[in-house]
C-alpha cells in the first residue's frame, strides 16, 4: 500500500502527521509513506528526522495585509499544483491524508482529480480554510472537537481527537529523575510556561513583568521562551534564584517537564491542548490572536466553557497572567477540579483510530 500525507507549517500539524504515519506503519509494516510539505517550512527538516521521505512544494500563505504581494503567491500556487499532480502520478498512492497547512490543498486536490480517496484531519475547534475547501471531496474527516457539523458534512465526520507525541507518557507523574533533571525540589510546586515551538511574545512579556512576584513566591518555574526571546529572558531572570527558575529556548525533555508541572501556562494550539487533556494538566491558556480565524481563542473557549481550563486573553495577559497563576497554584481544590475536567475531554489512541479509518477507506475502494 502507498500513502501520501500532506500538510505542515507548524509543530501542531507535523507531530500529528508523523503520529499517523507511525500508526499506519504499525499496522502495515510494508507501507510506503511519502510526505508532501511546503519548501522552507519546518516539516522539510522534521519529517526526514522521523525517518520518512518528503517532497516540497513552493506553496505559501496569502498576504492579507499587502494584496500586491499575492501575485507571486498565486504563481507559486500554480507551480505547486503542477508539481503535486506529478507527485501523485508518479507515486500512485492508495490514499492521500491531509493534516492542514499550505501543502495540503494542492496535494489533496491533485489526488482527488486522479481518483485517489482522501481523508482529512482537522485539529482545531474552528476548521481551517484548507480543510473546509477540501471537505466536499473527502471520504472521511477526523476531528478533535464535537460540533464540527457546522463546517463539514455530518456523515463524513469521525471524532478521533488529535494524535500526540507518545513519548510524553513514558515518565510517571512527579518522577524523581524529572526533578533532578531540572535541579528542582520535589517539595515545591512547579509552573511550566510554554509558548509553542517559536515562543510567544505576550507570555514572555507577562512572565518578565511578573518576575518579582514569582521570585517572592515559593514556586519553581520552567520557562520555555523560544529562540527569539531567550537572551532577553535570561538577562531579566538573572537575579532570580537559579534553583527556582530554568530559562530555556527549547525544553529537550518535555516528558520530564510535564511530569513535574503542577500548572501549565500555554498558548492554545490544538496539539498542545490534546497533550494537556491526556496528561490531565491544569492549564492557563493564553490564545494567540495572530492565527487564522482566531482559532486558538475558539480552542481555549471549548475548554474554558467546561471549566477544564482557565483562559486569559492575550490583551489582558501582562496584567493578569502571573497574579492568576500564583493564585491558582496555591489552590489545590481548583487544580484538582481542572485536572478532572480536562481529562474528561481526552481522546485516546487518536493516531490508531485515524489509521483504522484510512484502512477502511482503502478496503472500501478495493471492493469496487
Amino acid at each position: 500500500m502507498k500513502y501520501i500525507i500532506s500538510g505542515g507549517g507548524t509543530g501542531g500539524h507535523i507531530f500529528p502527521a508523523i503520529s499517523i504515519a507511525n500508526a499506519i506503519k504499525k499496522q502495515d509494516p510494508f507501507a510506503e509513506i511519502l510526505f508532501v510539505g511546503a519548501i522552507g517550512r519546518m516539516e522539510m527538516e522534521r519529517v526526514p528526522q522521523a525517518g520518512y521521505p518528503i517532497e516540497g512544494l513552493p506553496v505559501r500563505g496569502f498576504d492579507r495585509k499587502n494584496l500586491l504581494k499575492n501575485v507571486s503567491v498565486i504563481i507559486d500556487l500554480l507551480k505547486s499544483t503542477r508539481k503535486a499532480k506529478k507527485i501523485i502520478a508518479a507515486f500512485k498512492p492508495d490514499i492521500a491524508i491531509g493534516v492542514g497547512g499550505y501543502a495540503s490543498a494542492p496535494t489533496l486536490k491533485a489526488a482527488a482529480k486522479f481518483g485517489v480517496p482522501t481523508l482529512l484531519q482537522e485539529q482545531n475547534s474552528y476548521a481551517g480554510v484548507t480543510n473546509k475547501l477540501l471537505a466536499a471531496r473527502a471520504s472521511k474527516i477526523c476531528v478533535a472537537y464535537e460540533g464540527m457539523e457546522k463546517f463539514f458534512p455530518a456523515e463524513k465526520i469521525i471524532l478521533t481527537g488529535n494524535p500526540v507525541r507518545q513519548d510524553l507518557f513514558a515518565v510517571a507523574p512527579k518522577a524523581r529523575e524529572a526533578y533532578e533533571f531540572f535541579g528542582f525540589d520535589p517539595a515545591k510546586k512547579t509552573i511550566l510556561i510554554v509558548g509553542g515551538s517559536l515562543g510567544a511574545r505576550t507570555i514572555n512579556r507577562s512572565i518578565k513583568g511578573g518576575l518579582q512576584s514569582l521570585a517572592g513566591s515559593d514556586v519553581q518555574c520552567i520557562w520555555q521562551t523560544g529562540k527569539l526571546y531567550v537572551t532577553e529572558a535570561r538577562e531579566a531572570a538573572a537575579s532570580f534564584h537559579s534553583s527556582k527558575m530554568v530559562v530555556t529556548d527549547f525544553v529537550s525533555r518535555m516528558d520530564y517537564a510535564y511530569s513535574i508541572a503542577d500548572l501549565v501556562i500555554s498558548r492554545a494550539g490544538a496539539s498542545s491542548i490534546s497533550e494537556l487533556c491526556l496528561l490531565a494538566k491544569p492549564v492557563i491558556l493564553v490564545p494567540s490572536p495572530n492565527v487564522a480565524e482566531d482559532h486558538q481563542t475558539k480552542n481555549a473557549l471549548a475548554l474554558a466553557n467546561r471549566d477544564a481550563a482557565v483562559m486569559i486573553r492575550d490583551a489582558d495577559a501582562e496584567k493578569n497572567l502571573v497574579p492568576k497563576a500564583l493564585e491558582l497554584i496555591e489552590n489545590n481544590p481548583a487544580l484538582e477540579q481542572l485536572s478532572k475536567n480536562i481529562l474528561r475531554l481526552a481522546e485516546r489512541n487518536s493516531a490508531d483510530r485515524i489509521a483504522d479509518e484510512v484502512f477502511k477507506i482503502i478496503a472500501q475502494r478495493k471492493k469496487f
